[in-house]
């Protein structure tokens, strides 16, 4: 990677821990290792967003996932992040999602959040080469049943044929609903959930099966009955080689013997992909039926 790819990184980096303090271009430029113009100018470049865009929708995102999960009042998480006045926040707050953050606290509603990635080196740049071999770990889970809101593509397989077809924004909105694992999820759907069939390939959010919250607008909710997995992790890894993290989790299903394990796979369920976070390492769970 490229000096300025680097530096941008670091800076997303120090924007992420610490978002509830007031960053100023001098703090950046620092973490950059280059001049304040210049930091702005590349952080630009790379995420297509200035530094202060940035760091307030971020600041606004985490505010409202706060909002929703903590008994907080609005003046108080206006101050902790960093606004001037509790007026100053509703405003941007509601410019940002078109919901008061008063009502939002009161009845949260999916609303797009702004989930930033760390920038990535483009495909001429990247190696393709980790220098050690990975463990990859299995581990039986389990998961209650449930219901999941979907937005569906057409003929989406994966990732990247899925953000073409329905756009990468949806993420932010899944993020913004409480889900059983406080995440959302991406799943691979047997053939008598894909409609139409072609559409192999999903993002969606799991809730408890009483869920009776508000559904947006162009996603469905599908019901999942308890099930079994086997979750495969590999070891952490370096954002940059995402790729190679998700393809050598990819090989050790290929290679796993289910049989010898006692198990065969379930293909009445959908196999589900977590987000590849370098931190926890990439996980998948496959599954599975006991013999």
């Amino acid at each position: 990677m490229d000096d300025k790819l680097r530096a941008v990184q670091r800076m997303q980096r120090y924007i992420d821990s610490h978002i509830s303090e007031q960053i100023t271009p001098a703090q950046l430029a620092e973490e950059a290792l280059f001049s304040p113009w210049y930091a702005r100018k590349i952080f630009e470049q790379y995420t297509g967003l200035t530094p202060a865009r940035y760091i307030r929708r971020l600041k606004l995102s985490r505010s409202a996932l706060r909002l929703r999960d903590e008994k907080c009042g609005v003046l108080d998480i206006a101050l902790d992040m960093g606004f001037g006045s509790a007026e100053g926040y509703q405003r941007a707050f509601r410019n940002e999602f078109g919901i008061n953050p008063r009502a939002y606290a009161e009845a949260p509603v999916p609303i797009p959040l702004f989930i930033p990635y760390l920038v990535k080196p483009k495909d001429s740049e990247r190696n393709d080469t980790m220098e050690n071999v990975k463990t990859v770990f299995v581990t039986e889970v389990n998961r209650p049943a449930r219901k999941v809101i979907i937005k569906r593509g057409i003929k989406a397989d994966e990732y990247m044929s899925y953000c073409e077809e329905v756009g990468c924004d949806v993420w932010g909105i899944l993020a913004s609903i409480r889900t059983l694992d406080g995440e959302p999820v991406c799943m691979w759907l047997p053939e008598h959930l894909r409609d139409p069939k072609a559409n192999i390939y999903v993002q969606g959010a799991e809730v408890p099966t009483d869920f009776d919250g508000t559904v947006p607008e162009g996603f469905e909710v599908i019901d999942l009955p308890a099930e079994s997995f086997l979750m495969f992790r590999g070891e952490p890894f370096e954002e940059e080689q995402y790729v190679q993290a998700i393809q050598q989790v990819w090989q050790a299903e290929e290679k796993f013997d289910l049989t010898s394990a006692g198990y065969m796979r379930d293909d009445s369920n959908p196999r589900i992909q977590l987000e590849p976070i370098g931190t926890r390492g990439y996980i998948e769970l496959v599954p599975v039926k006991k013999i």
